[in-house]
């Protein structure tokens, strides 16, 4: 959560993708792909989560679900945004 405690100041390596709310976590993970050579290896596993203020202006992270980079149809590769309850205009993965 430190990453995020700074509007303005997020992690260096954050990826920005404009998405439906019916995009699931699969597509979401052959984005990220796209653009970050990490998410490649063959071994990477790939943790999403929703990183929203609260009340208090604080912000929260919620983990969603996990993907493994090359395999699909485990853990959570078939959640949709909208399923996973996705209403924040901002969503990062770490």
């Amino acid at each position: 959560m430190e990453d995020f405690a700074v509007r303005g100041k997020e992690p260096k390596d954050e990826v920005q993708i404009y998405t439906w709310k019916d995009a699931t976590l699969r597509e979401l993970t052959d984005l990220v792909k796209e653009v970050a050579p990490a998410a490649r290896r063959r071994n990477a596993k790939l943790s999403f989560a929703f990183v929203f203020p609260d009340k208090n202006g604080r912000f929260k992270v919620q983990e969603v679900g996990k993907t493994l980079s090359h395999a699909n149809g485990r853990f959570d590769d078939g959640k949709a945004l909208a399923e996973l309850g996705f209403e924040v205009k901002n969503f990062f993965f770490s």
